[in-house]
């Protein structure tokens, strides 16, 4: 292994890194996130680019106050990106003498970083060779980093290392439905209650709950922090059948009991169980219907595809639809855009991905004013609750802007036109990533027209076509694009089903972390389809498993299973995330027990 590097050539090649050849005066700030990418770049961005890189990994190494763990962690994403020597042998064109010293000094600083770091790499690779469970694949092409896992079945959140040990755990008095980690070190997390109720609560890296919020109807499925400190809230709000029939909904196949619908709600935090709603949008705001020509909202759908028609599931009929005409739409996903302040919705029952405007109050969004309905009124002005200024945004609406997956959802196309079936987790890949802007979706499988249920998943990339704040469409068109500019299947596609919930997210390197959560396995792939790095959760509902052990089956249908090692969903998170500075990532042991 090469020896370290010394202290004078570390301090030379920081002055190097900053002054640079003369070439440049621009600051070397952080590079939110970096690719391979920057290597085809014009001579003069590809090398501030790599300077960027050297500057980061020396201040890695030469953080002596972090712990080591931390400190190699991310050394090795930066590692998994950076630019080396053989790329700029291999670029061409222009290339100084410096920035071909600086790519030399990338490929040593990446080559020992064991040593360098005093990590012992025995500690990398798998502990047993017949496993069932637990980390399986570490490839060099996965992307090092965290994932926060929260078990269905158990009152547990893991935060595990890249190959499997625990970083950091929680264990909850009640059933946790779902955790995210916020840049504060807290998490933000779901509570199952003993009513059946869902709170949403903040809780610090103890477990210590600082801030919890419920809410007279059901909180379901998903929440996110907004950029003003807010919580966006997914719930589910109650409509009696005679109310749904006022709508327009077809009687044959109301429930008796009614039907659910859903809604958000934004949380301003203010005591510790409390919260001010400053903004809410409703899916039962936007109907539209062709059976009753009695109402008001009386429509064709194929004229109106920024409306919902409430009869979709009737007019569409399969098994899986009826059989759960109370739960009308199921939208499982929520995400906000801060660049567009828009928000992408996941309406499982329609098998579509749906865009709506956040702009705009919350009494414009629940009275529907502003060409949203039927006959079309003039926008009015609308002020953008992030920033309480005007947004100059008059033309959009908070009917939908945008939908894809379906376009029968609307009255156009056929069952050959549909390419989302039950999907989850449907988000925009975030800025500075590989596909940044895109919407990658989790495509369960699991519900197809006339029944004839695909039985695998897939994860599907598309490029919206965005147009300002708007999406162009001929209107006499499915939304475009035709097919994902991406995607992803098993070689052996029912090796890879998950029928209900997953999971998909885009890493720096280009690679995708994909939890298949109804068997509890987690995995990433390159953009080629390469299964890179693959782990099984090792728990069974409340127990660790045995290494040699499987989970047990919780449910059973006829072409799939639910094990008790359900992950809802799996989130990556990179070695310098700040919301990992309040941790020790020191590794402890793996989950799994090994005897």
């Amino acid at each position: 292994m090469k020896t370290a590097l010394t202290a004078a050539a570390v301090i030379i090649a920081i002055a190097a890194a900053l002054l640079g050849d003369g070439r440049h005066s621009s600051a070397y700030a952080d590079d939110p996130s970096p690719t391979a990418a920057h290597i085809s770049q014009s001579s003069d961005e590809s090398s501030q680019s790599l300077r960027r890189y050297t500057l980061r990994m020396l201040r890695i190494l030469s953080d002596g106050a972090a712990n080591k763990w931390a400190r190699y962690w991310q050394a090795k994403a930066h590692c998994d990106v950076a630019p080396t020597q053989p790329d700029y042998l291999s670029a061409g064109g222009n290339v100084s003498r410096f920035d071909f010293t600086l790519a030399s000094l990338n490929e040593r600083l990446c080559d020992g970083l064991d040593q360098r770091l005093d990590v012992n790499p025995g500690d990398y690779p798998p502990l047993a060779v017949n496993r069932t469970v637990g980390l399986f694949l570490n490839e060099p092409e996965s992307m090092s980093g965290y994932i926060l896992l929260t078990g269905r079945f158990n009152n547990y959140v893991h935060l595990i290392d890249h190959i499997g040990r625990i970083a950091h755990s929680w264990k909850f008095e009640k059933r946790i439905v779902h955790a995210k980690l916020l840049d504060n070190g807290n998490l933000l997390i779901t509570i199952r209650q003993d009513d059946g109720k869902r709170t949403i609560a903040k809780v610090d890296p103890l477990g210590n709950v600082i801030w919890e919020y419920a809410h007279p109807d059901r909180l379901h499925h998903d929440f996110l922090k907004m950029p003003n400190g807010n919580v966006l809230i997914l719930a589910q709000g109650f409509k009696t059948r005679e109310e749904a029939i006022a709508a327009g909904a077809n009687p044959d196949v109301v429930p008796l009991e009614g039907m659910e619908y859903d809604y958000l709600i934004e949380v301003r935090p203010t005591g510790s169980e409390s919260g001010e709603i400053v903004w809410e949008w409703s899916a039962w705001d936007y109907i539209a219907q062709d059976f009753d020509p009695t109402k008001p909202n009386y429509g064709a759908p194929s004229d109106h595809p920024e409306l919902i028609d409430i009869n979709f599931l009737v007019e569409t009929p399969t098994i899986s639809r009826l059989s759960d005409a109370w739960n009308w739409l199921h939208i499982n996903t929520i995400d906000y855009n801060s660049e567009l302040d828009q928000i992408a919705l996941s309406p499982r029952q329609y098998s579509e991905l749906w865009i709506i405007d956040r702009d705009g109050s919350a009494e414009e969004a629940s009275t529907r004013s502003g060409g949203n309905t039927i006959n079309g009124n003039t926008p009015p002005p609308r002020t953008n609750v992030l920033s309480n200024e005007p947004s100059g945004n008059a033309d959009k609406s908070s009917a939908l802007l945008y939908r894809w997956g379906n376009p029968r959802a609307y009255g156009h196309g056929t069952t050959a036109d549909q390419r989302l079936f039950w999907q989850h987790h449907t988000h925009w890949i975030a800025p500075g990533l590989p596909g940044a802007g895109n919407i990658l979706v989790f495509n369960n499988g699991a519900e197809a027209a006339e029944d004839q249920r695909r039985s695998y998943s897939s994860i599907e990339e598309i490029a919206p076509p965005v147009d300002g704040y708007g999406y162009r469409r001929n209107p006499a068109e499915p939304y475009p694009p035709a097919e994902p500019v991406w995607s992803y299947t098993a070689e052996n596609p029912t090796d890879f089903f998950s029928r209900i919930m997953g999971s998909a997210q885009r890493l720096p390197n280009g690679n995708t972390l994909i939890c298949d959560s109804t068997s509890g396995n987690l995995f990433q792939v390159t953009t080629d389809g390469k299964q890179v790095w693959s782990y099984v959760y090792p728990m069974d509902g409340d127990t660790p498993l045995k290494q040699g052990d499987e989970p047990s089956i919780s449910v059973e249908w006829t072409a799939d299973v639910l094990t008790n090692n359900n992950i809802y969903r799996a989130y990556w998170y990179a070695p310098d995330h700040p919301g990992l500075r309040k941790y020790d990532l020191t590794p402890g042991d793996t989950i799994e027990i090994y005897e």
